[in-house]
């Protein structure tokens, strides 16, 4: 069966023509996006540096998805608390950053559980797994980054004791199996 082309167009389309515009034409698109969306703002200043905390509104983001105002009935999103991880990686790229992030979503959804009791399935396999990925980052940083990292991630393990749906030992099943050399069971 052949391959339909989607509704809408393709990098590979709009490519050339970004390429035929001149400076001037460049910096408005740029300032036009800018203008269109808070998302867009919030991209371009973390790709260019702007600002005395970049990370702030990706944590900002995370902390209301993974820990929502239970009491103005807010939902627990995951999604967007991920992509907002992806978002900072799309625009640096930077290493310690993205743990950073990773690490406060799974402290955000643990302190979330330890003060509301038990969620589901789904929510302590995204905790999981997000845990799994902050562990793997954390161990890419060069390993003068690393304590304070495995501090924290240690305080997740340990705090959720108690948990339900295997969640506290698989923490630990990973916690251990990484950081094994240095810790005692």
């Amino acid at each position: 069966m052949a391959k339909q082309k989607s509704n809408g167009s393709t990098w590979s389309e709009l490519k050339p023509c970004i390429l035929n515009m001149d400076h001037k034409q460049l910096v408005k698109l740029v300032a036009d996006m800018y203008r269109f969306s808070k998302e867009n703002q919030i991209f371009l200043h973390t790709r260019f540096g702007i600002g005395k905390d970049l990370l702030e509104p990706y944590k900002k983001t995370i902390d209301e998805c993974m820990y929502p105002d239970v009491y103005s009935k807010k939902p627990i999103q995951i999604s967007k608390a991920k992509k907002a991880i992806s978002n900072y990686s799309k625009a640096v790229g930077d290493i310690l950053g993205e743990a950073e992030l990773m690490v406060f979503f799974v402290e955000c959804g643990n302190n979330f559980t330890v003060s509301f009791g038990d969620i589901d399935e789904g929510f302590y396999d995204s905790l999981n797994g997000m845990y799994r990925r902050a562990i793997k980052k954390v161990l890419s940083l060069p390993e003068n980054q690393q304590q304070e990292f495995r501090d924290r991630l240690k305080e997740i393990m340990i705090s959720s004791s108690g948990i339900g749906w295997g969640y506290h030992d698989m923490l630990s099943d990973d916690y251990y199996d990484a950081f094994s050399e240095e810790e005692e069971w």
